[in-house]
């Protein structure tokens, strides 16, 4: 079992020992300070055992106690009065009927077992009982006591099944002390929860009659019979016989009611049954008939089975190859076992990772376009018009597609932008990468349980959706270490791994964070979420002046509430079937996109928002509230964000933002040293955002070059097509006089042959 099962199975093994047991187990445990749930099983078990092994040292057996028990009962026997006989018979009895019922529920719960286990177990309660009630009278039982007890031994003899192999141990009492002392046979056993200790006696002999008569074989027969009254009849009347004629008395059987009741049910198995079952008991004597408990004998019933024949070289070839081709079909159909428990699993995970809700069904016809594009061959190198693109994810992106068409995305924006950026990161392969250790691993295991704790996928604690996102965060902060790990990385890794598989997933994430422009916001100094946070609410001030003049009334700034979306791109607080809309369009128009859902979220709740008069309330709206709107407000955002662009006023606050900043510095009354860390720190942004606009014209250059090259080879492929269309237009002009010149010729044929007086042309 796992680690769980087992410690749970631990668990209610130690409910059954003492609370002082407990305490110390538990306190050695903790001791020893466990690193994980094995090892905290592994000295569970090893303290239960020396628990056990210190119990075992001190342990006294029950035929032990027997021995000294008769010695001092027979010593102090004659010191009690006599008014106890009454006492002590009623005593005897109340144990002979406790005794008589635990042997029978003992032997109808362990009716599957060997015979023998259940002969020594009923016949061990008396004398477990007898042992007990010698200790506890500690004196010599009287007349009438004498009479209980022959009578509760013989009530044991006709239960047991040792007692009926033979009558000489039935017709000689005297010979039982001789089968219970210790000196022959006995085998200490410990006392567990379903076995008392057993005395292992001495299988009884069989019966010598005179010479005339044959002994019967001895076989194993369990004790519970399932024959028919009027069989049962038959059998005690053949047993009379039989018994008359030896002169032995005849034992019969006596059931319980639970065990009348048992054989009114029990159906005999078909491999016991034969015809001549109950044919003649005259061989068995006072045996009874077999049981449907009894497992088959390798004998056979009746007799010893006879030998089969020796099979030829030829047959056992035969029997060889059948062999292995039966364990080459086995080992066929384990695989594929494994194989359809993998695809089960697989899509197991599969609904579990899309275990939400979508705010756009997708139509039929729709789904139908998208997987007519998905299917398109040699996709990755054809380039889709952009307006059918549009209107395709407008229309919606059906969910067990959406992965994929992610990926069919990345690559359309590969082909349109065919010289990424300068800062690429190294292409060092995924696994490569697992194999490595990070220094953000801390970071990253405390915001595992954090990152959708909700989502079965991601619930379980260091489950498979855990691990994988565990290893996908941990290979990025590997591959870039600048950014390393910021928290909000994890949701954005969630929502890629949801749709997608593990590898995959990873590499849409270096294409968000690289190709998107998405890493500049994660950087230490956070220098670009400033700015982003500038522009929201330079939009604010431009699309929604009210809500603009309300929130800086109340000295509400967008990075009370809208810094979680940025990072998260809306995964932390909103559901998940809006967050994946929002990923569609950004894999179409890039990170642009979440200003515009953001602006539209704020635009759309104005009238809610302008009701609020105090900070606290406005802020909570916005964090709690507002996440929670409709399927008909979700699907209204995602339409207006479709239609409006602000690509040129982004670009424009941004270079607003450096202008101001530059400004401020300049007209602050501060120190010098505060001054020159400011400058210092406006001198380090400066020349990121140098080298980011050398990237953005490296990129441009590459552009334009490739731009160049592409004119040329149009201009010299226009010049061919020139030339070629000069030498047609000579060729068709030779073609036309060669026309005219054939329509003269035959109109002077056809005027000769009009006129023969004219004169026949000498020539061809």
């Amino acid at each position: 079992m796992n680690s769980s099962k087992t410690k749970l199975e631990l668990q209610k093994h130690l409910t059954t020992l003492t609370n002082q047991e407990q305490a110390t187990i538990f306190e050695e445990v903790q001791k020893l300070r466990p690193r994980n749930e094995q090892r905290e099983n592994e000295l569970i078990v090893s303290f239960l055992r020396c628990l056990y092994e210190e119990k075992q040292k001190v342990h006294i057996h029950i035929g032990e106690i027997k021995q000294t028990s008769q010695v001092a009962a027979e010593n102090i026997g004659s010191e009690l009065p006599s008014s106890a006989t009454r006492f002590r018979l009623d005593m005897l009895k109340n144990k002979a009927k406790r005794s008589l019922t635990e042997s029978l529920e003992s032997i109808l719960s362990r009716g599957n077992k060997a015979r023998g286990l259940q002969e020594h177990s009923a016949s061990l309660d008396l004398d477990n009982s007898m042992s007990s009630m010698f200790s506890n009278t500690s004196k010599e039982p009287s007349g009438c006591e004498k009479e209980a007890l022959s009578t509760s031994e013989s009530c044991f003899r006709l239960l047991g099944s040792s007692d009926d192999l033979s009558s000489d141990s039935e017709s000689q009492p005297t010979e039982e002390p001789a089968l219970l002392s210790p000196k022959q046979g006995f085998r200490r056993r410990a006392n567990t929860l379903s076995h008392v200790p057993v005395e292992c006696q001495e299988p009884p002999q069989l019966v010598r009659g005179s010479p005339g008569v044959s002994q019967r074989k001895l076989v194993r027969y369990h004790s519970v019979s399932t024959e028919t009254p009027r069989e049962r009849k038959d059998f005690e009347s053949k047993a009379d016989h039989i018994n008359d004629a030896n002169r032995t008395p005849v034992k019969t059987r006596r059931h319980s009611w639970r065990q009348q009741i048992f054989l009114r049910v029990a159906t005999p198995q078909k491999a016991c049954e034969s015809p001549k079952r109950y044919e003649d008991y005259s061989e068995l004597g006072d045996l009874p008939p077999r049981s449907p408990l009894e497992p088959v004998c390798e004998d056979g019933p009746f007799g010893p089975v006879p030998e089969e024949k020796k099979r030829t070289s030829r047959e056992l070839r035969e029997l060889w190859q059948k062999a292995i081709l039966q364990q080459i079909l086995l080992l066929r159909m384990e695989k594929e076992n494994q194989k359809l428990q993998a695809s089960e699993n697989d899509l197991l995970n599969k609904r579990l990772k899309l275990d939400y809700e979508e705010i756009t069904p997708c139509l039929k016809e729709v789904t139908t376009v998208w997987e007519k594009i998905l299917s398109t061959p040699g996709r990755s190198k054809i380039k889709f018009d952009m307006e059918k693109m549009h209107s395709a994810v407008g229309q919606g992106v059906p969910r067990h597609h959406r992965g994929e068409i992610w990926k069919f995305l990345a690559e359309q924006y590969h082909l349109k932008h065919p010289f990424p950026c300068k800062q690429q990161p190294k292409d060092t392969p995924y696994k490569e990468l697992l194999k490595q250790l990070t220094s953000q691993q801390h970071a990253i295991l405390i915001d595992l349980g954090r990152t959708f704790p909700t989502h079965p996928y991601y619930s379980a604690q260091l489950g498979a959706g855990q691990l994988s996102l565990y290893n996908i965060l941990k290979a990025y902060s590997l591959l870039d270490q600048e950014v390393g790990y910021c928290q909000g990385l994890s949701f954005v890794a969630g929502i890629l791994l949801l749709h997608m598989g593990e590898e995959e997933a990873f590499n849409m994430l270096k294409f968000l964070m690289f190709d998107m422009g998405l890493r500049k916001q994660y950087r230490p100094d956070m220098i670009i979420l400033q700015i982003q946070m500038y522009q929201l609410s330079r939009l604010l001030h431009d699309y929604h002046r009210d809500l603009y003049n309300h929130l800086e009334e109340h000295e509400i700034g967008p990075s009370l509430y809208a810094a979680p979306w940025f990072l998260t791109v809306f995964a932390s607080q909103f559901p998940l079937g809006f967050v994946a809309r929002v990923f569609d369009m950004i894999f179409l128009q890039g990170s642009e996109v979440i200003f515009k859902v953001a602006l539209s979220l704020l635009g759309s709740h104005k009238p809610l928002i302008l009701q609020h008069e105090n900070l606290e309330t406005i802020v909570d709206f916005i964090k709690s509230t507002l996440p929670n709107l409709g399927l008909v407000q979700m699907e209204k955002t995602i339409s207006q964000v479709f239609e409006t662009d602000i690509s040129k006023q982004l670009q424009a606050y941004e270079v607003e933002y450096h202008v101001l900043q530059e400004e401020l510095i300049d007209s602050s009354p501060l120190s010098d040293n505060q001054r020159m860390d400011k400058l210092e720190k406006t001198n380090s942004s400066l020349r990121k955002q140098n080298l980011d606009l050398l990237e953005q014209l490296q990129v441009a250059n590459g552009r334009i070059q490739s731009l160049e090259a592409t004119v040329e080879k149009l201009l010299t492929s226009e010049n061919k097509l020139k030339q070629a269309t000069l030498a047609l237009e000579l060729e068709r002009s030779a073609l036309l006089q060669t026309v005219e010149q054939l329509q003269r010729q035959m109109a002077e044929l056809g005027s000769r042959e009009a006129d023969p007086t004219l004169p026949k042309p000498s020539g061809d």
